[in-house]
């Protein structure tokens, strides 16, 4: 048996967010907050080439080891099939526009910054509930999801915590729309 790299997408992106979170905890201190987070209103510089960076990388800094695995634990359980529903390429165009999306609604609606991979997370889990549909019909999984789910993040969003409720909701947004406008493919190739 050998070792097989089937995810080439979901595994960078979880080995690059892994390398950042150790440098950031061993050798460069200030790494995660420098280029892997996206300030929150007023702190954008649309002149400076790092906050333009971030509004995509804030997907790979974590603020330590428990919020990166609560995040790839979903990713590395529902990223391999998406890749290989979708294909590799597809896969990192939708995360990096969820990255996008969050990042610019983030610096528009909220003072706070926003760190993490939970948007994407929930893009997966709503993307993930079409992966076995077929034109014309809407899954009774996609709905149960997204009243779980959505729901859930909703109803956490009146809460005082640390936690972008909003990244969530806009990331099975992105999911739901990658869904419906980008049917899974039913081969396995690259």
């Amino acid at each position: 048996m050998r070792l097989k790299y089937n995810a080439p997408t979901v595994l960078t992106f979880t080995f690059i967010s892994a390398a950042v979170l150790l440098l950031t905890q061993t050798l460069f201190p200030r790494l995660t907050g420098t280029w892997f987070v996206v300030s929150g209103k007023g702190g954008f510089n649309p002149a400076g080439i790092r906050s333009w960076i971030t509004l995509f990388t804030h997907v790979i800094g974590h603020a330590n080891w428990n919020h990166l695995i609560s995040n790839f634990s979903f990713i590395l359980l529902l990223g391999p099939m998406l890749e290989t529903s979708y294909g590799s390429l597809p896969l990192f165009l939708m995360i990096a526009v969820t990255a996008l999306i969050t990042g610019i609604l983030n610096i528009l609606l909220f003072s706070t910054s926003l760190l993490g991979a939970s948007g994407v997370v929930f893009m997966m889990i709503l993307l993930a509930s079409f992966t076995n549909f077929n034109k014309g019909e809407i899954p009774l999984t996609f709905i149960l999801v997204l009243v779980l789910y959505l729901g859930r993040e909703f109803l956490n969003s009146f809460n005082t915590d640390d936690i972008s409720e909003f990244a969530h909701v806009v990331g099975g947004f992105c999911g739901s729309l990658f869904g419906f406008f980008r049917p899974a493919r039913r081969s396995s190739a690259f």
